[in-house]
């Protein structure tokens, strides 16, 4: 055994197997020797087969970063003749038919079974951020959607969908949650992203990895660490985070997913964080997950990422060298396929690897499959042939988190629209299907390399919608431009169509897309925040009419619309809202829903000013020591109603031991004339500590529904490791002091309160509460 430094500077062991002597019993005693028995019995080849996936992903549908630099030659049969651990996207990799593709499926899974020595089934992995990745599958809002929607329990019943949809299909494992952290807007990935809060990614990212796995597929959380944090928000660029920025901000989603989600699979992420690939660490991928939280799952490569050891980052002379990092590290499952870790035979046989590493993993794979009940599993029986995967309960679903997570941001009394107006709709996203997505959404992803094959599903566009909602004999129409083009010669016409409404709304932002092929998604960065191409240009035409604009901005990032919050009638904030996202968008319009989505994000000022996240110390935010400020635009948590709220009796105690628990409690009452959702958000800030601390914290939330003139009280129960940080030590403590508490938003104050943390400073373990709980009364 030896001792190495982890991310956050606590020295911990790496051994053999460390799962082995801390297993929870989930399997048991049989279990356990029957795997080992099983391993007993392996060919070294047989061994390597289960550390790899195989992917059929044909030529030109390029889904993953450098793809077509690695071959495709060998057929699956050949491939996995010693048995296989993952088949990789049989689903999601291009327009099939799923009935047919099932019936595929369980035909290769039974001559598995029957056909290799061993007979164990490979696991199915699919992505399924917005929804299984495939044809004709339900595609729900995206992360940053859910984000702006605060309601864990809705993200949890969407996960179970798509995880019964999933299992149905004889899928056993997806490749979400996204929990990297939000800390620079420019970066293309932001849209698969949830916040820029830990904790609302954590508690949301936890929630979707209990709908998933309660259907019997595990989940996959991504990308551990730090992906997020790139220099510049460029796509892959290196990460220089600091450890207490790692253990404080980056770790703790991964922490609350594995430690209260029980998720089973990670992915590592593609980052280098100060010279170290992940792929190739082992203080994180062994010290951290396994050794310090107890992760007893496997650890998958995100994809080509163990060959990238060679190929980017330079640190490995070839592949094998990059598997031999990489698997003892912590890495024990190559995906897509086995580019490296097929080398992993040939590296044991020369006395250049421990056997036992390949144990190690190997054992992890099979553990895996008795808990998803593959050792047992025969294929004998027919698969489903009538599969809805976008069935009404996936609609249902889709529709309330698209309608809460619509984010009115600025009115100047001009919405909801009354009936008769006449209404202009203008601009590129308006009658754009792919405009409601994000870029792991079939559509975007893989269809659209396939413009011949019809969508599959039923997508509104928002001008259909509005012709829906308002009236067709009411609604005119021009594109004006497109979404990142430099061409204005559909501006006269646009101008034209404005001008002869009483009311235009111009649909604005983003086409998702991957590797330069759209304004935002996986390798779609930008350097600088304005709205693509021409279209601030034909916002400030239209405005020139004198018509009023309701500004509604379809993205994946937030983009620097300062200057539109100043002279928009209304500015309303959609988040790639799915499927029934365009129904959302123009029922807010009307009215007939009422707002209530609260920006998971700060929206920007410039460019210029970022990274910036609202986490950020005293000195974080510009004072007379600066001339550049970098107060947003709009703050995190923001977000504006058809209705009124106003909150009394925000009660704390003097005193909370620092050991203990916060009891919060507040009345929330709804002044206005019309029902709506109220997001109560409880922020912190640790006044004096070792260490500077944000000017505001998120320490817990709560979504309720209140009619007209009727209150509730909301009782928060605040763990105290809620305030906890990572000391001078780099140590995870609470400390005693002064905490200032109140509701509102990350900038507003709408009731105030203060306390005191006493006693000795506690340092945080895995059995210390990480959740904010809340009653109703």
């Amino acid at each position: 055994m030896t001792e190495v430094r982890d991310a956050v500077g606590t020295s911990v062991p790496v051994q053999a197997d460390p799962d082995h002597d801390r297993r929870d019993g989930r399997d048991g005693q049989d279990g356990e020797a029957r795997v080992r028995e099983l391993l007993g019995r392996m060919t070294i080849e047989e061994k390597v087969a289960q550390l790899v996936g195989f992917w059929e992903k044909g030529d030109g549908e390029a889904v993953a970063p450098l793809q077509g630099e690695f071959g495709d030659s060998t057929k699956l049969e050949d491939f996995s003749r010693h048995g296989l651990g993952h088949l990789t996207r049989p689903y999601g990799t291009r327009p099939v038919d799923v009935a047919a593709r099932a019936a595929w499926l369980w035909k290769f899974q039974s001559d598995l079974v029957t056909g290799t020595r061993l007979g164990i089934p490979a696991i199915v992995h699919e992505e399924c951020l917005t929804g299984l990745s495939a044809w004709k599958a339900a595609t729900f809002p995206t992360p940053l959607a859910w984000g702006a929607a605060f309601d864990p329990e809705l993200v949890t019943e969407m996960a179970a969908a798509i995880g019964a949809s999933m299992r149905e299909l004889g899928i056993h494992q997806g490749l979400a949650p996204v929990l990297d952290v939000i800390r620079d807007p420019r970066w293309g990935r932001v849209d698969e992203c949830i916040a820029e809060d830990p904790y609302l990614v954590g508690t949301l990212g936890t929630s979707y990895v209990r709908g998933l796995q309660s259907r019997g597929v595990h989940a996959t959380l991504k990308h551990f660490v730090g992906y997020s944090a790139s220099r510049a928000g460029r796509n892959f660029g290196p990460v220089h985070a600091g450890p207490r920025e790692i253990a404080d901000v980056l770790l703790l989603p991964f922490e609350m997913a594995i430690l209260d989600g029980d998720a089973r699979s990670v992915m590592h992420s593609y980052a280098e964080i100060d010279g170290v690939p992940v792929a190739a660490d082992p203080t994180l991928l062994t010290g951290v997950l396994r050794d310090r939280w107890g992760f007893d799952g496997t650890v998958v490569a995100d994809y080509f990422g163990v060959a990238f050891l060679n190929l980017l980052h330079r640190i490995a002379g070839d592949h094998a060298e990059a598997a031999v990092q990489a698997l003892t590290a912590g890495v024990d499952v190559e995906l897509p396929t086995g580019d490296a870790y097929l080398t992993l035979a040939e590296t044991v046989r020369a006395g250049r690897l421990d056997e036992a590493l390949v144990d190690r993993a190997v054992l992890r794979v099979l553990r895996q499959k008795q808990e998803l009940g593959l050792l047992d599993a025969t294929f004998t029986d027919e698969p489903t042939r009538a599969v809805d995967l976008d069935s009404p309960e996936h609609r249902a679903i889709a529709r309330r988190l698209a309608e809460e997570s619509i984010v009115l941001v600025a009115n100047r009394d001009l919405l909801p629209l009354p009936a008769g107006r006449r209404v202009a709709v203008i601009g590129p996203n308006a009658d754009r299907p792919g405009a409601l997505f994000g870029c792991y959404s079939f559509l975007n992803h893989v269809l659209v390399q396939h413009p011949d094959v019809e969508t599959g599903i039923e997508v509104p566009t928002v001008l259909d919608a509005m012709r829906t909602e308002f009236g067709a004999d009411l609604v005119s129409w021009a594109p004006g431009c497109d979404v990142d083009s430099a061409d204005r010669s559909g501006f006269d016409q646009a101008v034209a169509t404005a001008a002869a409404a009483e009311v235009a709304v111009l649909v604005v932002g983003d086409h998702a897309g991957l590797f330069g092929r759209g304004t935002v998604g996986e390798g779609c960065d930008r350097d600088d925040l304005e709205l693509p191409g021409v279209q601030r240009d034909l916002v400030e035409a239209v405005l020139a009419t004198g018509t009023p604009v309701v500004l509604v901005l379809l993205t994946g990032r937030p983009y620097a619309v300062d200057w539109a919050l100043e002279r928009c009638a209304a500015v309303i904030q959609a988040f790639f809202p799915g499927e029934e996202g365009a129904g959302a968008i123009t029922g807010v319009l009307s009215g007939r829903v009422n707002p209530s989505g609260r920006l998971p994000v700060s929206l920007p000022r410039s460019a210029g000013a970022q990274p910036y996240s609202y986490l950020h110390p005293t000195l974080g935010e510009g004072s007379e020591v600066t001339n550049l400020p970098t107060t947003p635009a709009a703050p995190f948590g923001h977000g504006l109603s058809y209705t009124t709220f106003e909150y009394s009796g925000l009660t704390v105690p003097a005193t909370v031991p620092t050991d203990g628990s916060l009891p919060v409690t507040v009345t929330v009452t709804n002044t206005g004339a019309v029902a709506g959702d109220e997001v109560v958000q409880l922020y912190g800030r640790d006044v004096v500590a070792s260490v500077t601390r944000p000017v505001a914290q998120l320490l817990g939330y709560r979504r309720v529904r209140l009619e007209p003139g009727r209150s509730v009280t909301v009782q928060f129960t605040v763990p105290t490791t809620r305030l906890a940080f990572s000391d001078r030590t780099l140590t995870r403590v609470v400390e005693p002091g002064d905490v200032e508490l109140w509701v509102g938003t990350s900038a507003r104050r709408d009731a105030q309160a203060s306390t005191t943390l006493v006693g000795d400073t506690v340092p945080v373990t895995n059995t210390s509460a990480r959740w904010t709980t809340s009653e109703i009364g």
